[in-house]
């Protein structure tokens, strides 16, 4: 027969299964489960499943019912309180008025402006809470969110497709496509994943992205670097399908896209003040797709935490269409020590 501690560990790892089940639609919100137990039995369970929506805590309470009295809950993240804009009911005082006797929960709230008052009201009123428990494997199920109120930035993640000449475009600046259909649906899939996508102002102006997921999952903000305001008003990032930010110091203004000024640092937008402001508006992870100068702008600044780099076996120098550009045939990749050969004919 299990012991407490290992009980405990199951029913909050239970709570953390159910918490993944909202996927990207809690965004900005985090990933929250809640179980419900009572006799060693589970009575209740639900999960926080989309941004607006009720809370784990009230789903699983009201599932559960006149239950609920003396039961304990497991909970991912700290219940919440009444604030300034909430958009919910406190699931701090459900718990007290569904009369539980004791909470888990995993993860205090990372936000220092309410941070351990639910857990202070839930002692408050004669409730049993002890947290930390599976705290490391919950900061990663909420990587963003936890990473954007301790580091007041999103988690940055650059991605990059190259060719084996190391270009990341062909002549003229053209980058568009550079991989192959598996790896740019695979970067739909990526995109779906993160808060927010990033590109420079030069890449909207030769390439026209839409920058959207394609229908694979739920569309990331678009947010584009324009110091000066160039980008033209028939771009597609201004189409409307997602919400487009446009980081600049200029003061003129434009349809479809909401401005955020910003000011220069060596005459370009000043990528830490600009990430703030991100991070104010609720942005936890942001996708980078810029070319090599926003690349190199972000590691020059010691802003990115993740990379994903595509390399294309084929050569872009000398070509102005990457669909183009010669191309290996079978290649066959073998690892050497810490790098990587790449071994072909070209056609």
């Amino acid at each position: 027969m299990k012991g407490p501690r290992e009980t405990d560990v199951f029913f909050m790892r239970k709570a953390l299964e159910l918490a993944q089940r909202g996927g990207e639609k809690t965004r900005p919100n985090p990933k929250v489960g809640c179980v419900l137990v009572k006799d060693g039995k589970i009575i209740s369970q639900a999960w926080h499943q989309k941004f607006g929506g009720p809370h784990a805590e009230l789903l699983a309470l009201e599932k559960a019912g006149s239950q609920a009295h003396g039961a304990t809950a497991y909970v991912t993240l700290e219940p919440c309180v009444l604030f300034r804009g909430k958009k919910t009911p406190s699931c701090a005082e459900a718990l007290i008025a569904a009369k539980v006797k004791k909470v888990f929960i995993s993860s205090p709230d990372p936000n220092p402006k309410i941070s351990n008052r639910g857990i202070g009201l839930l002692k408050a009123n004669g409730i049993k809470v002890q947290t930390g428990l599976l705290k490391e494997e919950n900061q990663e199920i909420n990587r963003s969110f936890f990473w954007r109120h301790q580091h007041k930035r999103p988690y940055v993640v650059l991605k990059l497709a190259l060719g084996l000449d190391g270009k990341a475009f062909a002549l003229g600046g053209r980058s568009k496509w550079i991989t192959g259909i598996a790896a740019r649906k695979n970067v739909h899939r990526l995109r779906a994943r993160f808060d927010a996508i990033l590109v420079g102002i030069e890449t909207v102006l030769k390439d026209n992205p839409s920058l959207t997921s394609h229908g694979r999952g739920e569309n990331p903000t678009r947010v584009i670097l324009d110091t000066r305001l160039r980008i033209p008003r028939n771009s597609k990032v201004l189409d409307g399908q997602a919400r487009t930010l446009i980081l600049t110091s200029s003061n003129q203004k434009i349809p479809n896209g909401k401005i955020l000024r910003v000011p220069k640092k060596d005459g370009k937008i000043n990528l830490r003040r600009a990430l703030r402001k991100l991070a104010e508006l609720g942005v936890g992870s942001l996708l980078v797709e810029g070319g090599p100068t926003v690349i190199a702008s972000f590691l020059k600044e010691n802003l990115a935490d993740e990379a994903y780099v595509f390399l294309a076996p084929k050569f872009l120098s000398g070509t102005r269409n990457p669909n183009l550009a010669p191309l290996l045939k079978h290649p066959e990749f073998e690892k050497i020590g810490k790098d990587f050969l790449i071994h072909g004919r070209i056609s």
